[in-house]
């Protein structure tokens, strides 16, 4: 019997916060035949790890369109939905919770585009539930969980072939991770890797017995696209505006935490970025303030496509800040680690970020 495409969910992250269930899924196509292994977390944390290369159909993409069911704990549905993805099969999904709903318990998927008239069953989904008061980590991963290299093209070839096991991992930022992991902070990895890394990047944190990390990765294809794409060619170097993008977009889903931890690095952009955000929670700032400032520093240069997003999420959260101080009568708490790129003991920062600046601690990873 030949072998048959099929879709099937790359990641499929459902949040439930205090007033919005809210989505982040991709799909794709494979072969599939007899002899298909299913295995559970534990059984894969053993097996051998994928490398990023054996992943790079990913590169392709398509529409798919999904059938969304919430269940009660008793399996009764609350709500039925469907929704297109883009061109590249990605899904972001918000869902506002009606008052008369009970507590959503599961979430039933079905695929309906892929072979029209037949509902295809992807199976059941717990939402991760966001309660108050509400504690979010958000690690980079490239030289702040593990020391990759991408300077060569030895690097790069490197990177593509070879399981992340086979870099040195950071023991000091998995251990401050893990650490606020245990103190039940709801774990998310951005990462500026392509989005084909991602069976890669969750082999390792299986094997770091990491299990429940969110992941952001960098979309690349689009940057080839000319209608869709929110990234342009020179976001493949530049991080500052993918980074804070999908701060961003993890707040809009989890809502505004009462306590956020940033992890990163010395080696790029990582401390502007976060302290840049802190600087907008913290403070009194507009968006077009913050907007106008942040296009002054190398790390974000935006067209005017992007300009339009991005200011637009600024005065979401900033939405969301004046509901969240409503309830509040603190400022969301802050903490922000940057490992070391050498023994430096202080950062240069633009005059701007000072205001925010002692609330990042500099740390040797070794």
């Amino acid at each position: 019997m030949g072998l048959s495409k099929r879709p099937y969910i790359i990641h499929f992250w459902p949040i439930m916060s205090e007033s919005l269930l809210s989505i982040k899924a991709s799909l794709a196509l494979k072969r599939e035949g007899p002899g298909t292994i299913t295995a559970s977390i534990e059984e894969m944390a053993l097996l051998a790890p994928s490398n990023p290369l054996q992943n790079i159909r990913l590169l392709a993409g398509r529409a798919f369109q999904l059938k969304i069911i919430g269940l009660d704990e008793n399996h009764q549905k609350i709500f039925e939905k469907i929704f297109d993805s883009d061109s590249f099969g990605n899904f972001a999904i918000k869902i506002p919770k009606e008052k008369s709903w009970p507590t959503i318990k599961f979430l039933e998927l079905y695929e309906l585009l892929s072979h029209p008239g037949v509902e295809l069953h992807l199976g059941y989904f717990l939402p991760m539930e966001i309660t108050r008061p509400s504690k979010i980590i958000i690690s980079d991963f490239d030289k702040t969980l593990v020391d990759t290299r991408h300077h060569t093209g030895r690097d790069v070839f490197d990177a593509l072939t070879r399981p992340l096991q086979y870099f040195p991992t950071v023991p000091k930022s998995i251990s401050i991770y893990k650490e606020f992991i245990e103190k039940k902070y709801h774990p998310f990895i951005l990462s500026a890797s392509p989005h084909f890394f991602e069976n890669s990047i969750r082999d390792w944190l299986y094997q770091n017995k990491i299990y429940t990390a969110v992941l952001f990765l960098k979309d690349y294809r689009h940057v080839l696209s000319l209608f869709e794409g929110q990234l342009r060619p020179k976001d493949l170097k530049i991080q500052g505006l993918y980074k804070l993008n999908h701060l961003l977009d993890i707040l809009a889903m989890t809502g505004i935490p009462d306590e956020l931890v940033l992890m990163g690095d010395n080696f790029e952009s990582d401390a502007l970025i976060y302290l840049t955000l802190a600087l907008f929670l913290s403070t009194p700032i507009e968006p077009w303030k913050l907007w106008h400032l942040i296009q002054t520093l190398e790390s974000f240069k935006l067209s005017k496509r992007q300009d339009t997003i991005f200011l637009s999420k600024l005065f979401q959260l900033k939405n969301a800040l004046k509901n969240f101080s409503i309830n509040s009568t603190n400022v969301p708490k802050i903490s922000i680690f940057i490992r070391k790129k050498g023994s430096e003991t202080s950062l240069e920062l633009p005059s701007f970020l000072q205001e925010v600046a002692p609330i990042l601690t500099l740390y040797d990873g070794r």
